[in-house]
C-alpha cells in the first residue's frame, strides 16, 4: 500500500535513538556493577586463602537478626536471602519493562533471544546431569549452569566488544533478561524445601497493599519500605526463596507513565523512577558482598584445585557452563532463524552468535546462589561447585574474547574504510 513503510522482519535492528541510550546506560552501569563483582570475588577468594582464612568464615558465619521472627541469619544468608532479594527486584523492574515498552513487547523481535536463553538454559542442565547420573544428590545441582550472569556478561562485551553491532548488545541484555526469569522459576519451584501455606498467603496482604500503593504512583518510602519488608519476611517464612519477593514485588510496580501536569504521559514511569533508584544499591552493594561473602572457597593449593575439579559436580557445572551454554545458545538461534522468519538483525553474523553465546557462560551470581540452595551454605560440594563456577565463567569470558575482539578488530577497519570512500 503506498505511502505505508514496510515492517522489517529483521530482529535486534536498533530502534530509536532512545532505545540505543538506554541500552548504553544499562551497559556503562553493569560495566561498573561488573568490575565491582570482579574485585569482591578476587577479595574473597584471596581472604580465603590466606593466613587469616579463619576470619573470613567469623565472618561469613556470624549471625545476627531477631530469633523470635526466625531470621537470626548469618550474614552470608543475609546476603544471598536478603541483598539478593534487592538484585532480583531489579531485575524484575527491567523484566517487566522488557515486557511491556521493551523488545519483549513484540514478539517477532523477541523470538530469537528468548530461544536462545531456553536453549541456554536447557542445554547446560541436560549436559550437567548426563555427567552426574547416577551420583545421587549430586544431581540436585543440576541447575548451576544455567544461569548467566548479566552484570559480568555485559561488562566483559563493553570492553572486548566496542565496536560491534549494537543489535549484539541488545541480543545479550534481553537474553539475560529472560535468563533471570528462568532462574527465578526455577528458584520458587524446584528449590523450595518446605512449603508454609499461612505465611505465603499472609504474605499476599502486604504485597497487595505495596500493589495498591505504586498502582496510585504513590512513591513514599516510609509507606513501600515496610510493606515490602513485611512481604519479604513471610515469603521466607513460607520457605520459598526470599529473592522472589524481589520479582513479586518488582511485578507490581506500573510500567506506563502516570498522568502529571503538563501532559497525560508526562514523566517517568514509576518502574524507571525504581530502577534509576535501585540500580545503583543492587550493582553497587548487594551483589559485590553476596560475592564477597559466598566466592570464598578455600582451594588447597594445586593439589586441592585439581581435586574439586575433578568432583563430577564441578565437571558438570564446567562443561554445562562452558560447551552447555555454546551448544544451547547456538542450537536455538539457528532453530528458530532457520524454520521461522525471523532474521539475524543487520550487521549480526553466526560468528558474533557463537562468540555471544560463550559470552552466555558466564555464570556467577545466580549460579553461586542455586550451588548452595542445591548442597548448603557450607559443604564440600558446594565448595567444588564455586570452584567449578569460577574456573568455568572465566573460560567461557577468556573464549568470547578470542571471537569477538577479532570481529570488533574487522567491524572498526571497515568503519575506516567507508570513512576513507566518503
Amino acid at each position: 500500500m503506498a505511502g505505508v513503510p514496510r515492517r522489517s522482519s529483521r530482529l535486534f535492528e536498533p530502534g530509536s535513538w532512545g532505545e540505543v541510550r538506554r541500552v548504553g546506560a544499562i551497559l556503562r552501569e553493569e560495566t561498573l556493577g561488573g568490575v565491582l563483582l570482579l574485585a569482591a570475588a578476587v577479595v574473597a577468594l584471596v581472604w580465603a586463602n590466606s593466613p587469616w582464612a579463619h576470619v573470613y568464615e567469623t565472618l561469613r558465619d556470624h549471625t545476627i537478626g531477631p530469633r523470635s521472627l526466625h531470621l537470626d541469619l548469618s550474614l552470608a544468608s543475609w546476603a544471598a536471602d536478603g541483598l539478593l532479594a534487592v538484585f532480583f527486584f531489579v531485575a524484575g523492574l527491567e523484566l517487566k519493562r522488557e515486557f511491556v515498552a521493551g523488545d519483549l513487547r513484540d514478539p517477532r523481535r523477541a523470538a530469537v533471544p528468548v530461544a536462545a536463553a531456553v536453549g541456554g538454559v536447557v542445554v547446560p542442565a541436560l549436559l550437567y546431569t548426563m555427567v552426574n547420573l547416577g551420583g545421587g544428590s549430586a544431581v540436585r545441582g543440576w541447575a548451576i549452569p544455567s544461569a548467566t550472569d548479566i552484570a559480568f556478561a555485559l561488562a566483559v562485551l563493553a570492553v572486548v566488544g566496542k565496536n560491534l553491532s549494537t543489535a549484539l548488545r541488545t541480543f545479550l541484555l534481553t537474553l539475560a533478561v529472560v535468563d533471570d526469569l528462568l532462574a527465578i522459576v526455577i528458584i520458587a519451584f524446584f528449590y523450595t524445601t518446605h512449603l508454609s501455606v499461612p505465611s505465603l498467603v499472609a504474605a499476599l496482604l502486604p504485597l497487595g497493599a505495596f500493589t495498591v500503593l505504586v498502582q496510585r504512583r504513590v512513591r513514599s518510602w516510609w509507606l513501600l519500605l515496610p510493606l515490602a519488608g513485611v512481604t519479604w519476611a513471610l515469603i521466607h517464612a513460607s520457605g520459598v526463596h526470599a529473592t522472589v519477593a524481589g520479582v513479586l514485588l518488582a511485578f507490581a510496580v506500573p510500567v506506563a507513565r502516570g498522568r502529571h501536569v503538563g501532559g497525560p504521559d508526562a514523566g517517568p514511569g514509576l518502574a524507571e523512577h525504581f530502577e534509576h533508584r535501585f540500580r545503583p544499591l543492587s550493582a553497587g552493594v548487594a551483589v559485590p558482598v553476596f560475592a564477597l561473602l559466598s566466592a570464598g572457597v578455600t582451594l588447597g593449593g594445586w593439589n586441592g584445585l585439581a581435586a574439586s575439579l575433578s568432583d563430577p559436580v564441578a565437571v558438570g557445572v564446567m562443561v554445562g557452563l562452558v560447551a552447555g551454554k555454546a551448544i544451547g545458545v547456538t542450537a536455538a538461534t539457528w532453530l528458530v532463524a532457520r524454520f521461522t522468519r525471523a532474521e539475524l538483525g543487520e550487521g549480526l553474523t553466526w560468528t558474533d552468535i557463537v562468540g555471544l553465546a560463550l559470552l552466555a557462560g558466564i555464570g556467577f551470581t545466580v549460579s553461586l546462589l542455586i550451588g548452595e540452595l542445591a548442597f548448603g551454605v557450607t559443604s564440600d560440594r558446594t565448595d567444588h561447585a564455586k570452584t567449578a563456577v569460577l574456573v568455568g565463567s572465566l573460560t567461557a569470558a577468556l573464549l568470547a574474547t578470542a571471537v569477538l575482539r577479532p570481529r570488533g578488530r574487522t567491524r572498526r577497519a571497515s568503519r575506516r574504510t567507508e570513512n576513507r570512500r566518503r
